[in-house]
């Protein structure tokens, strides 16, 4: 299978008075047929909360979500009793599961929060809810792809009910990494920001691509980048 590419000024948007969100694949009234999402990875918003701003108290289940912030804080709450401030370093996952309530909101009155908000497929419904956050410092993920989050917990990620390794680089100039992957699995490549090439694909922050295929993943720096990595079991 090519690769999958989904440019920055592609993906749908959603845009209020407090928030300016962009849409990889389909969400809320943004709708596109041919972007349901790549395997099980259902949602990749990159959003943008104004000082003040956010989401009130609101109801998910049967979702696996990750967020990831770029700059800021993101303040939680939710009905299993949670309360926490997300920072830039910091991976937070809630496993919906049979049903849990939360809030996220700007945890500054001056400065905007970035962040990205990512739902994974679980592999089975009705799961019991969980949460859970680790802090991953820079220099972990400089020059090197560092697992973070994994469906078995393993070297320190967090663990998701879904068989998905989520890896997370931070690449000067000109550096390299390479991720060997096993066949019938599939790969999602999210530039956070900077500039990369992917098997030789050139991405530009906010640009996804992904693949169903054999071939490795070799990722370089074109200018100082933060990337995500999706290695994903395609069926259960």
């Amino acid at each position: 299978m090519a690769m999958v590419v989904i440019r920055s000024e592609d993906r749908g948007r959603t845009q209020i008075d407090w928030l300016d969100s962009r849409h990889t694949f389909s969400f809320g009234e943004y709708y596109d047929p041919k972007r349901m999402g790549f395997g099980p990875l259902r949602v990749v918003n990159e959003d943008r909360v104004a000082p003040g701003g956010g989401f009130p108290t609101h109801a998910h289940r049967d979702m696996e979500i990750i967020s990831y912030v770029i700059e800021g804080g993101l303040q939680h709450k939710d009905s299993m009793g949670n309360g926490s401030v997300i920072r830039p370093g910091d991976v937070q996952h809630m496993s919906a599961g049979t049903g849990v309530r939360h809030s996220e909101f700007n945890a500054s009155d001056t400065e905007p929060v970035h962040f990205l908000q990512i739902w994974v497929l679980p592999e089975r419904d009705g799961a019991t809810p969980g949460y859970n956050q680790k802090t991953f410092s820079a220099p972990e993920k400089s020059g090197r792809l560092r697992l973070v989050v994994s469906g078995d917990g393993r070297d320190g990620s967090i663990a998701i009910n879904r068989d998905v390794d989520i890896y997370a680089t931070i690449l000067e100039p000109g550096e390299p990494v390479e991720h060997r992957v096993a066949d019938g699995r599939a790969r999602w490549v999210q530039v956070v920001r900077g500039s990369v090439t992917a098997n030789g694909e050139r991405l530009e922050a906010g640009d996804g691509a992904g693949t169903i295929s054999e071939e490795d993943i070799s990722i370089e720096a074109v200018e100082k980048a933060e990337v995500l990595l999706f290695d994903m079991r395609v069926s259960v």
